[in-house]
């Protein structure tokens, strides 16, 4: 069947849910205010321009996790989900959404945000296939570090390619939705990308290109 292929943040939701995740530890005083908001942002800002060393980023953003038990963790995120992530869902993305599946298209998210913080987001939109950074659990504990390799930039495709081995899918007649510069690669491989509500570069490289842009913003 036919794949649409989503990015998570900043497409199918209003905001980016990696770095909300990060403010969302800060208000809950679950990590030190001062230094982690800081340098949250910091790491935000090098992924907007481009600049992201995901490895450094993939060892601050995943240290919390390997802190705290999975109950402890799972109470959290509901709470996140409930008041952060609930209110930026965007109606016009989930009829997007419901347009490719009544098309009978395989429906896929791909996304550098971890699984951890990522897998229910996805179930709100009634998807059911991801592919995501993901934390290396041990004995029921976070250790950290992740399996594989992060799912960024070229990382995504290395990661789909993977994915499409182990399913009776391909590329022929592909979608790929995404707002942001750093999904180039992946934008390039498939039949038709679409920019949604796109970065300045992704925007001139759609319009260079001859590129779907869309908006999902309600």
């Amino acid at each position: 069947m036919t794949l649409a292929i989503f990015d998570l943040d900043n497409t199918l939701i209003a905001d980016d849910s990696d770095y909300l995740w990060g403010q969302f530890l800060v208000e809950q005083g679950i990590v030190d205010k001062k230094i982690y908001e800081r340098i949250n942002a910091q790491f935000y800002e090098d992924y907007q321009q481009g600049t992201l060393d995901m490895v450094a980023f993939l060892k601050f953003a995943l240290k919390p996790l390997s802190e705290h038990t999975l109950d402890q963790l799972h109470v959290w995120r509901e709470q996140f989900l409930d008041e952060v992530i609930s209110p930026i869902l965007l109606k016009a993305a989930k009829e997007l959404v419901e347009k490719h599946r009544a098309l009978g298209h395989t429906l896929l998210v791909i996304t550098a945000t971890n699984r951890f913080i990522t897998a229910p987001i996805v179930k709100m939109y009634g998807i059911e296939n991801l592919i995501a950074t993901t934390p290396e659990l041990v004995n029921e504990r976070y250790t950290g570090e992740i399996v594989g390799v992060p799912c960024f930039q070229s990382g995504k495709v290395t990661l789909l390619n993977e994915w499409l081995e182990t399913k009776s899918e391909t590329l022929e007649g592909s979608y790929f939705y995404s707002d942001s510069h750093n999904d180039l690669p992946l934008l390039q491989l498939v039949n038709n990308p679409f920019a949604v509500d796109p970065d300045d570069k992704l925007r001139h490289f759609a319009e260079a290109n001859g590129w779907g842009i869309i908006s999902l913003r309600d």
